[in-house]
């Protein structure tokens, strides 16, 4: 990385440290951008990740999208180009230099805003591609991210120049080697566009039983289609995203409330407890109850 690319990235950890103080995510007076401090390697966190751009200051960190791993660092800039649900890890963290990172939030509509205004070249309707990808760090990029962080010290700019710092972010994404896949993403009848709204379908409604039939007329493709689009775009089938998005609530239903296994495990959808245990331990490596237990002492 060029010598500039350094200095700014120096700009910016001080950026997220003043306005972070502690470990944790830590949204910000800017709509949609957060940023987030950890001074140890974490353990496994799970959640679904928001069409986003990230980028790492400090630090390194691994996202696993089903059995796929994406890894980066001050290097390189994540970018998810719609809902996923993933797991993610901080690698490289300690007290004297902690893991310090950014994510910033976009919709599709921002996008095609771009694309209208800039009159970027729009390609042709591809075959869809997996809605994540890892790219090399550019400083016109950075430059335009530092930007729109600096504006955490002049609050009353905010309003004005924020939108217009997070076109020209998204432009340059847009611009850069995969510029492509998130294009497709606002590209209407693109295969993307299409699994987005499958997608859509799945997660306001994770707890109900689907016909594949169903979600495949939702997309207005056939079912075989439909399998191998989604597939290509989450790196998972539709039935193994529903289930992650089940796991995951119930996980966090049973943190936040003192109920127990099998009544979380009608709420999320599951029609038996044994299955739901069985499904839940593969993916978190503990039985409920256990896991549990084991993640409220660590919190106290």
């Amino acid at each position: 990385m060029s010598e500039q690319i350094y200095k700014q990235q120096d700009e910016l950890a001080k950026l997220i440290e003043r306005y972070s103080g502690r470990d944790g995510v830590h949204a910000t007076a800017i709509p949609s951008l957060f940023f987030n401090r950890q001074s140890n390697v974490t353990g496994q966190s799970y959640g679904v990740l928001n069409p986003s751009l990230c980028i790492i200051v400090q630090g390194a960190k691994e996202i696993w999208l089903a059995q796929e791993r994406f890894r980066y660092t001050p290097a390189d800039y994540l970018v998810a180009s719609i809902d996923l649900p993933i797991t993610g890890q901080v690698m490289e963290a300690s007290s004297d230099v902690p893991y310090l990172s950014l994510k910033l939030e976009f919709t599709s509509s921002q996008v095609l805003e771009v694309l209208s205004d800039f009159q970027v070249r729009v390609g042709p309707k591809e075959n869809a591609k997996r809605a994540m990808f890892v790219s090399r760090m550019e400083l016109s990029l950075l430059d335009a991210v530092i930007r729109l962080a600096r504006l955490l010290d002049t609050p009353k700019d905010i309003p004005v120049l924020a939108p217009l710092f997070v076109k020209e972010i998204l432009y340059r994404v847009l611009q850069g080697q995969h510029g492509v896949t998130l294009e497709q993403i606002a590209i209407e009848g693109s295969y993307t566009y299409l699994i987005r709204s499958v997608i859509k379908q799945i997660m306001n409604n994770y707890d109900r039983s689907f016909q594949i039939e169903e979600l495949a007329e939702t997309a207005n493709m056939s079912v075989s289609s439909l399998h191998r689009h989604f597939k290509e775009v989450t790196a998972m089938s539709p039935i193994q995203f529903q289930k992650q998005l089940r796991l995951q609530k119930a996980r966090r239903l049973l943190l936040s409330e003192s109920t127990d296994a099998a009544d979380v495990a009608f709420r999320v959808g599951y029609e038996s407890p044994s299955q739901f245990s069985r499904e839940y331990s593969r993916m978190f490596g503990f039985p409920p109850r256990e896991d549990i237990k084991r993640l409220r002492a660590q919190y106290e």
